[in-house]
């Protein structure tokens, strides 16, 4: 749990900095001002948080200063660690590999989203946990995904079915089904196309993937998950309800978290279409995608650890 959490906290350490830039050091105060409250607000605005979520935290911290003018930094951030545990309640996806036929898991999402990418790492995660993976290639679109897709399979030795580019993408998925069916793979991942989210032959082909797998199982893809860059901040809600509202969505990955200052983002977006999210992405490395988890999350982006590892 200590590596997971430390993945966490250092994938998610513009954030926090930027965080505790805006706020100079509030949450190392030994004793708060009035100032400090604005100072809160205008930080938890700036890393995107969303206006609901911001006003929460500033409120409630204005409530416990009016309360004891002794408040530290070290209890705001305890305060906006527990508002924002709070409102990601639920916010956990898991997925279910308890299935007779292969666990469909279909990945989702516009081009630079890290949607290739995440579908070999996400490969690399399941096969650490003991599962059997199938990689399938069905951004046939895209000549660079399916090559980027096969290199990233050779590297981490993971089985993959591909087809030519331009070729039928639900084709490819099809193909890919029964080739993990019938050679023992119990989880089949598959990269779908990822232009603009906007363009309806995208979601026909989307659609049309969908009805191909439920000809070899009709509750399959069992998880819809759509890719969405976490540094886009709350312009993702928008792609993301777009998807959710065309295609159907299971829940989200949120990538490209270590680049950004904006690391709240996603709680405006779990906050206004209440879909689970699954995994964050951290980086380039096949290892720096990670199952998301409230705590680690929610710890790491008020460096609650460091604090109190500062004051002990």
């Amino acid at each position: 749990m200590l590596s997971l959490f430390r993945k966490f906290k250092e994938g998610l350490a513009k954030s926090a900095k930027g965080l505790a830039e805006k706020t100079h050091g509030i949450f190392r105060r030994q004793k708060l001002d009035a100032n400090s409250i604005e100072e809160l607000e205008e930080a938890l605005f700036v890393a995107d948080f969303g206006y609901e979520t911001t006003e929460e935290i500033v409120e409630e911290t204005s409530q416990a200063y009016r309360k004891d003018r002794e408040l530290r930094g070290q209890d705001v951030a305890g305060i906006g660690a527990t508002v924002l545990k709070r409102v990601l309640e639920g916010s956990e996806g898991t997925i279910n590999f308890e299935r007779e036929n292969p666990t469909v898991i279909c990945l989702i999402g516009v081009n630079g989203s890290g949607k290739t990418t995440t579908a070999a790492k996400l490969g690399n995660l399941c096969r650490q946990d003991g599962r059997s993976v199938l990689l399938a290639a069905c951004d046939t679109f895209r000549a660079a995904a399916i090559e980027q897709l096969k290199e990233w399979s050779s590297r981490l030795e993971l089985d993959i079915v591909s087809g030519q580019h331009g070729a039928d993408a639900a084709a490819v998925a099809f193909d890919a089904w029964q080739a993990a069916k019938s050679r023992g793979h119990d989880t089949l991942i598959i990269d779908t196309a990822g232009r603009l989210h906007t363009k309806g032959n995208l979601m026909d082909e989307l659609a049309k993937i969908r009805r191909v797998l439920g000809k070899n199982d009709e509750s399959a893809p069992h998880y819809s998950l759509l890719v969405v860059d976490g540094s886009l901040g709350s312009n993702s809600i928008e792609q993301a309800r777009v998807f959710n509202e065309k295609f159907g969505l299971d829940g989200l990955v949120v990538t490209k978290l270590d680049g950004t200052s904006r690391g709240g983002a996603l709680v405006g977006i779990y906050r206004e279409l209440k879909l689970p999210i699954y995994f964050l992405g951290f980086g380039e490395q096949p290892e720096d995608l990670q199952e998301y988890q409230i705590d680690n999350y929610v710890n790491a982006v008020f460096g609650l650890e460091e604090v109190s590892a500062t004051e002990s």
